[in-house]
């Protein structure tokens, strides 16, 4: 199996000095919300998402070196990341994050939803002072999305007539919106043509779904310590997910055992040993693949090189967690 480590080793260096910059952007001004930040920044994470803007960067810039811009956007991409995850964990009532306290855990409510608002505010800021207002609508547009998917998430709480195609925009927004758009932004860095950017796009979304796919899967199949917090968390919440949607189409119990929000001692065990038991996880499995897959066939017109090689590598490494 791929690690993310060695999919990235051309982005090597540009990854070590983002996350030295991270650190930097956040500023020292403010001690608690630098503690809160480099508590963010230095928690590990695969850097995934700043990871592929840097990735398209290179490769829609074989023949130069990738500008100061393209390292800002990638930032800036890690920063609207975080923010999201800083107050998700204040929504969900999270502890863990990656195995280690989260912000609020740490320092409290307020700390954490100011924190997160500190940096939703100070990515808008860098993203003005990019000077390119296609770039600005994108990443706003971003911001906007990962609040609608929030708000979705909380009114289809225990709602089991939940479709798939509902539960793909929650996770667009949630999830892929970012990764499509900053690989998007990314390529309009490089002066691509519209037919590029669309495809960039594309790439961005097939591979944001797919890696939220497998990490609802991953809720069920993987361990709290692996997975950096309490496994099932999803479903006792009332999140409902592929494994969970798909189980629902052959397991009628299992609508009365989430309708009652698993309200009797036994109910979640249940519910569990139900999605377990069923095809849901199985096609799950297919439909991270199909999209992993969709994925890739958007890069057929980026030029050669290693890095257009780790970006279609990586699509089976998101796959190869689930294994």
């Amino acid at each position: 199996m791929t690690s993310a480590t060695s999919l990235f080793s051309p982005i090597e260096a540009d990854l070590r000095l983002l996350t030295e910059n991270l650190k930097q952007l956040v500023g020292v001004r403010h001690p608690i919300l630098y503690a809160a930040a480099e508590h963010l920044f230095g928690a590990g994470g695969k850097r995934l998402r700043p990871a592929i803007v840097l990735l398209l960067s290179r490769a829609t810039m074989p023949t130069q070196e990738i500008t100061a811009k393209h390292r800002r956007l990638a930032e800036i991409t890690e920063m609207i990341h975080t923010a999201s995850l800083v107050h998700d964990d204040v929504i969900d009532e999270a502890e863990l994050r990656r195995g280690v306290p989260t912000v609020h855990s740490s320092f409290g409510n307020r700390v954490a939803v100011l924190a997160g608002d500190f940096l939703f505010a100070q990515s808008s800021w860098y993203l003005a002072n990019l000077d390119n207002l296609a770039v600005v609508k994108l990443l706003s547009q971003v911001i906007m999305d990962l609040a609608e998917g929030e708000i979705l998430q909380g009114l289809n709480r225990f709602d089991t007539s939940l479709s798939i195609e509902a539960y793909l925009e929650k996770s667009y927004y949630k999830t892929a919106s970012l990764i499509a758009n900053s690989s998007k932004a990314a390529g309009l860095l490089s002066g691509v043509s519209p037919e590029m950017a669309s495809d960039l796009y594309s790439y961005g979304r097939h591979i944001g779904l797919a890696f939220q796919i497998v990490d609802d899967i991953l809720d069920f199949t993987g361990s709290s310590d692996s997975l950096g917090k309490p496994a099932v968390s999803d479903l006792k919440s009332g999140n409902l997910t592929a494994p969970v949607l798909y189980a629902l189409e052959e397991k009628p119990y299992l609508e009365t055992l989430i309708e009652r929000e698993f309200a009797q001692d036994e109910d979640l065990d249940q519910a569990i040993a139900i999605v377990e038991s069923s095809q849901g996880i199985p096609r799950s499995r297919e439909l991270a693949a199909h999209h992993a897959r969709s994925a890739v066939q958007h890069l057929t017109h980026v030029p050669p090189s290693e890095s257009r090689q780790a970006l279609i590598e990586l699509a089976d490494y998101v796959l190869s967690r689930l294994y």
